[in-house]
């Protein structure tokens, strides 16, 4: 009895993991049979390494879930928008032999996923070449722009240029890829020529100053001396006017005092007296040592009449 019942409970066991192995056989089948592709992505399906058809890649299909022969097809799924790729530094000299460093980026996007999986396999590799396409293509374009233009004078323009040139190698190279727009981020001198180019500058400034300083203190003196001789000039004439004046002045006085002391001698003699003492007298510290019967205090002493 034991034994019978021995028996039974190994065939349940047996039946079970038959049961469990047939399962995880159909799960297995399952995930190799079904996948499903985002609208944001494209998918290729590849058959012992050959790319037999294209999912959500226009005009192919569209996203969903996709069947696929199980165990013979791999899927290989591909983003389908715009991709960013910062492309290394490049040293380029342009055509006025200045060396700068310039650091682009790039948007591209895979149109032709058969083509790209045939020539470049996977997205590491075609971000490879296609940053050693566009390295090439800033050298060829750029190289024959002057620096300034590359800075900031026809950047845009040159950058239209450099993306047909790129689209034309990536079309040439049949990566199946399509470049949406190049961009330089930053175009500056090298690290080993910024201070040489900065000390440059600073010389050229420099001179710069000193030229408008000279220019400037020659005006200066220019319009000092020609202040100065107007100032002269002016003296000159309003002395000549003051003498002028004072002469006729002096004539008319004299002409006036002449005809005063004709008409009273006395009293001509007792103003020019009067003068004197004003002359002498005025500032009240005057110390005079004069005899008391000096012509020149006659006047302290009669009055008018002693003049006569």
């Amino acid at each position: 009895m034991r034994a019978f019942l021995n028996r039974l409970d190994y065939s349940k066991r047996s039946t079970w993991i038959g049961l469990g192995v047939a399962a995880f056989a159909v799960l297995v089948l399952i995930l190799n049979t079904f996948y499903v592709v985002d609208q944001r992505r494209q998918a290729i399906v590849v058959r012992f390494g050959d790319p037999v058809r294209q999912v959500n890649a226009t005009p192919d299909g569209g996203p969903g879930l996709k069947v696929k022969a199980p165990f013979v097809e791999q899927v290989l799924i591909l983003d389908k928008r715009n991709q960013a790729l910062e492309a290394r530094e490049e040293e380029i000299i342009a055509a006025d032999q200045e060396r700068l460093v310039v650091d682009a980026f790039i948007r591209y996007r895979i149109n032709d996923p058969v083509q790209f999986y045939r020539t470049l396999r996977n997205t590491q590799t075609g971000e490879q070449q296609l940053e050693r396409l566009v390295n090439s293509a800033l050298r060829q374009v750029l190289g024959r722009a002057p620096s300034n233009d590359i800075i900031s004078g026809r950047r845009g323009a040159l950058m239209e240029q450099t993306q047909r040139d790129v689209n034309a190698r990536t079309l040439a190279a049949r990566y199946g890829v399509e470049v949406v727009d190049v961009r330089i981020k930053r175009a500056d001198l090298p690290a080993a020529n910024q201070e040489a180019v900065y000390r440059r500058m600073q010389t050229s400034r420099q001179q710069q100053a000193a030229q408008i300083r000279a220019v400037g203190e020659q005006q200066k003196r220019e319009i000092m001396a020609a202040a100065d001789k107007e100032v002269a000039i002016t003296l000159a004439t309003a002395q000549q006017f003051a003498g002028q004046a004072q002469g006729e002045g002096d004539a008319r006085a004299a002409q006036i005092f002449a005809s005063s002391y004709g008409r009273d001698p006395s009293f001509a003699a007792f103003y020019r007296s009067m003068q004197a003492y004003e002359r002498s007298l005025a500032a009240g510290d005057t110390t005079m040592v004069l005899s008391p019967d000096s012509a020149f205090f006659r006047y302290f002493q009669n009055g008018a009449g002693a003049g006569r």
